[in-house]
C-alpha cells in the first residue's frame, strides 16, 4: 500500500538518494581505478624485468657471441615513460632511463632518485653481472601517476556536484520561507479566532442577563479588545526590526498563561516555575508573547484540551531558559527539526506556520535559540528556548 509523501518526505528523500549516488559515483570510481592501477602496477613491473633483462643480455654479450641484439635494443628503446636506474650490488650505476639527464653523473640526485624509486616500488633482481646481483630501481610512469589522482579530481566533481545540489535545496528552503509571509493573512485570521470567539461568547452572556454588564464581563472584553490591538501589533513589527527592551521573563510569562489559561480548556492545568534572581533579557514582548502563544496553544492541541503545562524559567551565568512542557501526545525524534518548516503540520486544519514563527522570532529578532528538548508521548515534551542575558 503506497502512502503519499508530503513535501518534506519528499525533500528528504531526494537529499538521501543524493547521498547514495554520490556515495555509489565514489565507491565504485574508487574501486575500479584501484583495479586499473594494481594492473599497470604489475604490468609496469614486468616491462621493467624486461627492459632490465635486455639491458643485461647486451651488457654482459661476449664478442663472439652469435645474439641478435636487434629485440633487446627494442625493448629498452620502447620504455619511454618509466623511470629506471640500474646498479650493481655495490651501487655502482650500470644504466639509467627516462631521469634528468643532466644530472647522471651527480651522485647525490642518483642516490636520492634512488631513494625515492625504493619508497614507491621494491626493486628487482635480475641475474648477475660480474659476480655481483644487478639491482633495478624504478617509479611508477606518470600514466600511472595520473590514473591514481583520478579519483581524487573526481571527489572534487563530486563535491562541486553535491554543493550545487545543497545550493539548489537552499533555493528552495527561501521559497518555502516565502510562504510564510504568503500565509501570513491566513495566519492572521487564524489568530483572531480566538479572542473574537470569546467576544461574541461574552456578548451571548450579556443578552441572557437582559443587557446588563457586571464587572468581570466588561473587564473581559476590554482583554480582548487590547488582545486585538496587540495582534495587529505584531503583524505590523513583522519584517522590520523589533524594539529590544530589558524585561523580567517571567513577568511576560505570568501575563500570557494568565490571558491564555481562561480561554483554553478547564481541564488543562498551568504552573510557572521561576528559578533565577531578578534576571532580565532583552525582548519585544508583544513578538515574544506571540512565541509562548503559539507553543501553548500546540501544546493545548496535542493534549487534546487535557492535561498539563509547565514553564520553567531557570538561569547560568550568561543565558536565560525557559522550558515549556506538556503531557501531550509527543513528538518523534526524526521530526524534532521538521516541525520548525514552513508548512508542516500533523494537524487536518492549519498552515504549518505556527512554529516557524516561533523559531523565527527567537533566532532573528531575539537572537536566542529554541528546539525540542525532550519528547516522551503521554509523559513529558519540552520546547527549550535560550535568551541571553
Amino acid at each position: 500500500m503506497f502512502m503519499t509523501l508530503n513535501k518534506y518526505q519528499v525533500k528528504s528523500l531526494v537529499k538521501f538518494m543524493l547521498l547514495i549516488v554520490a556515495l555509489s559515483i565514489v565507491a565504485v570510481s574508487l574501486l575500479y581505478t584501484d583495479n586499473l592501477a594494481k594492473q599497470l602496477k604489475e604490468e609496469e613491473r614486468a616491462k621493467v624485468a624486461l627492459w632490465a633483462e635486455a639491458t643485461r643480455l647486451i651488457a654482459t654479450m661476449e664478442e663472439d657471441d652469435d645474439f641478435d641484439v636487434t629485440y633487446a635494443l627494442s625493448v629498452i628503446k620502447a620504455n619511454n615513460t618509466i623511470p629506471v636506474i640500474v646498479t650493481l650490488q655495490d651501487g655502482t650505476v650500470i644504466a639509467s632511463r627516462n631521469i634528468d639527464s643532466s644530472q647522471e653523473s651527480n651522485p647525490s640526485y642518483i642516490n636520492q632518485t634512488i631513494k625515492q624509486m625504493k619508497e614507491s616500488n621494491d626493486p628487482i633482481i635480475a641475474g648477475l653481472y660480474e659476480d655481483q646481483n644487478i639491482v633495478i630501481y624504478y617509479e611508477n610512469s606518470i600514466l600511472f601517476t595520473k590514473l591514481k589522482l583520478y579519483p581524487y579530481v573526481q571527489l572534487v566533481i563530486i563535491a562541486v556536484f553535491l554543493l550545487v545540489s545543497y545550493y539548489a535545496f537552499s533555493y528552495s528552503k527561501r521559497s518555502e520561507q516565502n510562504q510564510v509571509w504568503v500565509g501570513m493573512s491566513k495566519e492572521t485570521a487564524h489568530q483572531l479566532g480566538t479572542p473574537i470567539s470569546s467576544l461574541m461568547a461574552w456578548m451571548d452572556v450579556i443578552e441572557a442577563q437582559d443587557g446588563q454588564m457586571n464587572e468581570e464581563v466588561r473587564q473581559e472584553i476590554q482583554n480582548d479588545i487590547k488582545r486585538l490591538e496587540l495582534i495587529t501589533e505584531r503583524f505590523s513589527k513583522i519584517g522590520s526590526e523589533p524594539v529590544l527592551s530589558p524585561v523580567k521573563l517571567t513577568e511576560v510569562v505570568d501575563e500570557t498563561v494568565g490571558y491564555l489559561s481562561k480561554r483554553l480548556s478547564s481541564k488543562i492545568s498551568f504552573d510557572v516555575v521561576d528559578q533565577t534572581v531578578d534576571s532580565t533579557v532583552h525582548l519585544n514582548v508583544p513578538l515574544f508573547a506571540w512565541v509562548l502563544e503559539n507553543l501553548t496553544k500546540n501544546a493545548a492541541d496535542a493534549m487534546s484540551g487535557e492535561g498539563a503545562m509547565r514553564y520553567e524559567i531557570s538561569e547560568t551565568d550568561r543565558n536565560v531558559f525557559l522550558e515549556v512542557s506538556d503531557t501531550g501526545k509527543g513528538i518523534p525524534s526524526g521530526r524534532f527539526k521538521t516541525i520548525f518548516e514552513p508548512g508542516f503540520t500533523t494537524k487536518k486544519r492549519g498552515w504549518g506556520l505556527g512554529l516557524s514563527l516561533v523559531k523565527r522570532i527567537v533566532e532573528n529578532y531575539h537572537n536566542g535559540t529554541i528546539h525540542v528538548k525532550e519528547s516522551n508521548p503521554g509523559v513529558k515534551t519540552t520546547f527549550r528556548i535560550t535568551l541571553k542575558k
